[in-house]
Order: structure tokens, then sequence, then C-alpha cells
């Protein structure tokens, strides 16, 4: 996999893929991220959201992608 930047959150979302969100010009930006491959994906996450609030704020964003024994949950 593509390895992410120093201090981007990464998130395994319900898993079915991966995440990474960083800041890009004062907004976050976020990629799902495959083998060898980092695709940009359109997400509304406001500029002003702490790194810490993140976790919550996309596990209600993508909600409807989990199923009842999954969660999103932050990567190492």
């Amino acid at each position: 996999m593509v390895g992410s930047g120093a201090g981007m959150p990464r998130f395994d979302v319900f898993g079915r893929y991966v995440l990474d969100v960083r800041r890009e010009e004062g907004r976050w930006v976020a990629y799902r991220v495959g083998e060898g491959t980092r695709r940009r994906v359109n997400l509304p996450v406001p500029s002003d959201l702490d790194d810490g609030d993140l976790d919550r704020y996309l596990e209600d964003l993508l909600h409807e992608s989990s199923s009842p024994d999954t969660s999103l949950r932050r990567l190492p």
C-alpha cells in the first residue's frame, strides 16, 4: 500500500477500504488508498474540524457503509 505521510490520519472504513485524510491549503482532503494507489475522494469535511474529531465525524458521514459487526477505526 501507499504509505501515509507523517501525521496524516488513516482510517479503516468499516473493513471496506482505507482512507487517508490530510490538510491541504487549510482544508481537509481525503484519499482512498488501495494497492499502490491513492485516489482523491470528495468528502465534505469542515475546515475547522480538529484532527481528534475526525473519527466521529467520518463515522457519522460514512455510516451507510457499515454493517452490524464493523466500525470505522483510526489506523496506526
